[in-house]
């Protein structure tokens, strides 16, 4: 690019900044850059408006990176070094990078121009880029620090999951009754896993058992939940002046079947547990290392989470990074039910991983909130096991059939709530009976 264009591309870069936030259409941000470019210079030819536009659009080097489906995030450490994290090896160093700090800031200059001017204003900021990632900059004296967070097209569903080996079929109609509750009485969740551990992905897959009837209100620091399924369904994102805590208070104003936090890290879990004490469903994800270290979490601050209210929550589920053969999995490595207080809360575990068979072992049956559904519909618990075998098996058939991603299984699940019967039969399962209707 000779010495005009570049001077002209510069001042583009100044004044376009944010200026794409609102423009989806690749062919609208090209007329934008046309007409502005030929304000700067006239004389410009068609030829040179599309050398600038090429330019501008170029995210290089992590271009293919972030439309790369194995690769989670891309880390770019100023111009020291560049890491990826690969779903398939774990996290490695790349040869690419930056050669020098004008080259970095040029890279941000063109991640500024979908940034909101005022993010764009600040030292910490997140833009979110047409390819469907997010990236996290923050600068400093020695220059910019990003983190690319790349989302998947097709994110992953319950089965897909269990493909990935993160659960078994039992589990997945377990998390199925949960979500449920025979419309009556759904669970109080909270994913618990360390970063990158997989809660994210497990709350969205869960999006597939919601009816289709309920009204969800999700909120985040950040959209990563996919909620397309979903025919009722509010998004709220947080900013400097909608904190979490003032969401999560006012989504109690809207009409809410099921409140979904993203992440749950301060005061915004009493106004939480709250809710799910005067009869709302709520769920979220939370760092954690297992159950009871969730419980502690909520307890102290920046939490601080009365003791007596936190038995609301009906169970809890922890995700984990596991390594096999040097390779990374996630896993469902704990599941327990609140079963009560006495001098501390009481946990019963229903599932935890086994390091030496790599599977989440069966320890205990559902008792506390299988015992607790069952008087609200009035139905014997025997019945609910049951009925947790039947979706096992439906969703096992589906598998079988390769109907796998998440728009299927939301309208099979839903298919299943109108008729079960007519459902199952077009499964091939007719041999099987729904054992609770409601």
């Amino acid at each position: 690019m000779d010495e005009k264009l570049y001077e002209v591309e510069d001042a583009l870069l100044d004044r376009l900044v944010g200026k794409f936030v609102n423009v989806t259409s690749p062919e609208r941000r090209n007329a934008l850059i046309t007409s502005m470019a030929k304000g700067i210079s006239p004389d410009l030819g068609s030829a040179d408006i599309d050398t600038i536009i090429a330019d501008l659009n170029d995210l290089r080097p992590v271009a293919e990176l972030i439309t790369d489906e194995h690769i989670e995030d891309v880390m770019i450490n100023n111009t020291k070094s560049m890491f990826v994290y690969d779903a398939t090896e774990g996290q490695k160093r790349l040869k690419d990078g930056f050669g020098d700090k004008t080259e970095l800031e040029r890279f941000v200059k063109r991640l500024k121009l979908y940034a909101t001017n005022e993010a764009a204003k600040g030292n910490i900021m997140d833009v979110h880029l047409p390819s469907g990632s997010r990236a996290n900059i923050v600068s400093s004296p020695l220059g910019y620090d990003i983190t690319i967070r790349n989302f998947k097209k097709n994110p992953l569903s319950i089965i897909d999951l269990i493909n990935y080996g993160t659960m078994d079929y039992s589990i997945a109609a377990r998390l199925w009754l949960y979500m449920d509750g025979f419309r009556v009485r759904p669970a109080n969740l909270l994913i618990g896993g360390m970063p990158a551990s997989g809660k994210t992905t497990l709350l969205n897959a869960l999006f597939s058992f919601l009816r289709p009837e309920q009204r969800i209100v999700t909120i985040e620091e950040t959209y990563e939940l996919d909620s397309s399924t979903m025919e009722n369904c509010v998004s709220l994102e947080t900013s400097d002046d909608l904190p979490m805590v003032e969401l999560v208070k006012n989504a109690l104003r809207m009409r809410p079947d099921m409140i979904i936090i993203g992440e749950v890290r301060g005061s915004e879990a009493n106004d939480m547990i709250t809710a799910m004490n005067i009869g709302k469903i709520a769920m979220g994800t939370i760092h954690a290392a297992s159950s009871r270290d969730i419980i502690n979490r909520l307890q102290h601050s920046p939490m601080d989470v009365p003791k007596d209210i936190i038995p609301v929550i009906d169970a809890l589920i922890v995700t984990s990074m596991v390594y096999e053969k040097g390779v990374p999995h996630r896993k469902i490595v704990q599941i327990s039910e609140l079963a009560g207080m006495e001098t501390q809360i009481l946990l019963s575990d229903l599932y935890r991983f086994d390091y030496k068979t790599h599977k989440s072992a069966p320890i205990l049956p559902s008792v506390a909130y299988r015992d607790a559904l069952s008087s609200v519909i009035g139905v014997p618990p025997a019945d609910l096991l049951a009925e947790e075998n039947v979706r096992a098996m439906l969703l096992a058939q589906m598998n079988k059939m390769g109907k796998r991603d998440i728009k299927s299984i939301s309208e099979a699940v839903r298919d299943y709530y109108n008729d079960p019967d007519a459902m199952l039969k077009s499964l091939g399962l007719s041999q099987l009976q729904p054992i609770i209707r409601i």
